[in-house]
């Protein structure tokens, strides 16, 4: 097919450096010999590393800092200023960001893999023409080429210079004011981090509540807490343009049957992402995409083209690192001959680094019923916890859910301080098929805020203690 052009060949081709990618590439090394890795990025280390995770972390946690030291006089101490300097905490960024991606960037550029650092695109089942002409073939892909930042059809939102959450991880000033437009995950940390440094924030949601995918008791807790840091939150509207001019942007939207008008100096369009699928040749190589852009696979990973898998958020379902990371060692193990078990969903942990933060794992109360599945729920507030309470950090609750026949703990959820670190608790739990009794079993130390897990679980033991009877 391609006379006179000589093609590379290799065991194994990675397309995407990121978490994904590189669990793949890593996994696929134990056993071959020739494995490839192609990334066009200015920088190497995937969208966690450079843009996301870490450098969102970074600064949230900084925010964290802030705010508590603001709130000063709760804990009786006097601290007369506390304010955000912007270079510093760009600088820190940068610094963190910089460990991480020198390491990531030295793994891929290591002498285990042949990198290309260019643009790929198939070009038939089995052969990918990179950026400059090269031709590389292999016995199996993998694609990993992550997410991009989605604008939805808003008039006037294509057209404006608005900010997305690169820009935002990227400022070394401190804005005026600052219109969010979205209430998902990267929405609320990004809109709650700008406020506490001192931005003043309009977020403006579509649906009811905000983190529209977490329970409807998460959501209100993280909205009230919104409203009361200072953010101007308006759920429940229907945006109908954006427009920009000298004096910075303004928003129409419709809300509670009004029509609003919002202008800023700044807009941060965070209504989104969509699977970075686009412009692939997928076409040609007879890989699938859902309706979504999410590209099709089977529960091992693998396409409608036997050679071809896919992993992390260009594949879904979920976009979560460690995901990605499941996702790419199971193809890469399954594409290499090896046994692979595929990733449980079931036993799905997430987290919103929101303050307070919202930890959540295994199947939700409302995907119980959804099912079918007859379960027992119970509930304890931080408000009447011990450690909480001197902690001041007294919004949320924890939430358990097990079998109501086996008392096998189904899920859990936790809204709160620090509820990213407590819901493994339950993750542990969920994962291994603890019954409750098993659970409280465990020593729950006082005071530590772990030990508010073994209300709930206390009272679902006595429950199935009294409908045993």
């Amino acid at each position: 097919m391609f006379r006179g052009v000589k093609i590379e060949e290799f065991d194994y081709i990675v397309i995407g450096g990121g978490s994904g990618g590189y669990a793949a590439a890593r996994t696929a090394r134990e056993v071959c010999d020739k494995v490839a890795i192609i990334d066009r990025a200015e920088e190497l280390g995937g969208l966690c590393i450079l843009r996301g995770c870490m450098p969102s972390k970074t600064l949230i946690y900084s925010a964290e800092v802030l705010h508590l030291a603001q709130q000063g006089e709760k804990f009786g101490l006097k601290i007369p200023e506390a304010a955000a300097d912007m270079k510093a905490l760009h600088a820190r960024k940068l610094e963190m960001i910089d460990e991480f991606s020198e390491y990531r960037q030295g793994q891929l550029e290591s002498d285990r893999f042949c990198l290309f650092r260019e643009r790929a695109t198939f070009i038939d089942e089995n052969t990918v023409e990179l950026g400059d002409g090269r031709k590389l073939r292999a016995k199996n892909f993998m694609i990993a080429t992550g997410s991009v930042v989605s604008t939805p059809p808003v008039p006037g939102l294509a057209e404006v210079p608005c900010w997305t959450s690169d820009e935002v991880l990227d400022l070394d000033f401190l804005p005026e004011k600052v219109i969010v437009l979205g209430g998902g995950i990267v929405a609320c940390e990004l809109a709650q981090f700008l406020s506490r440094v001192g931005v003043e924030v309009v977020q403006i949601q579509r649906s009811e509540h905000v983190l529209s995918d977490s329970s409807k008791e998460a959501s209100e807790v993280i909205g009230e807490q919104f409203r009361a840091e200072g953010i101007v939150l308006f759920t429940k509207t229907s945006l109908q343009e954006v427009a920009h001019d000298e004096g910075g942007f303004t928003v129409t939207f419709e809300h509670e049957g009004t029509v609003v008008t919002e202008k800023a100096p700044y807009l941060l369009n965070a209504l989104g992402r969509r699977p970075n699928s686009k412009n692939l040749g997928l076409e040609k190589a007879g890989v699938e995409l859902r309706e979504n852009g999410h590209i099709a696979c089977d529960e091992f990973q693998q396409t409608s083209n036997p050679k071809i898998w896919a992993s992390g958020d260009v594949a879904g379902p979920h976009e979560i690192v460690h995901i990605a990371i499941l996702q790419g060692e199971l193809a890469a193990r399954k594409a290499t001959g090896r046994e692979g078990v595929p990733v449980d969903y079931d036993s799905l942990l997430g987290v919103v680094f929101t303050d307070p933060q919202i930890g959540t794992v295994g199947l939700s109360e409302k995907e119980l019923g959804k099912r079918g599945i007859d379960f027992l729920a119970a509930d304890y507030p931080f408000d009447d916890h011990g450690k909480s309470i001197l902690m001041e950090a007294k919004s949320g609750y924890v939430k358990v859910f097990a079998d109501k026949k086996s008392g096998v703990v189904l899920g859990a959820e936790c809204v709160g301080k620090d509820a990213g670190e407590l819901i493994h608790s339950l993750a542990v739990g969920v994962t291994l098929k603890a019954t409750v009794d098993d659970l409280l079993k465990v020593h729950w130390y006082h005071p530590t805020l772990s030990e508010i897990w073994s209300y709930p679980l206390e009272d679902i033991q006595e429950e199935l203690a009294s409908s045993a009877k």
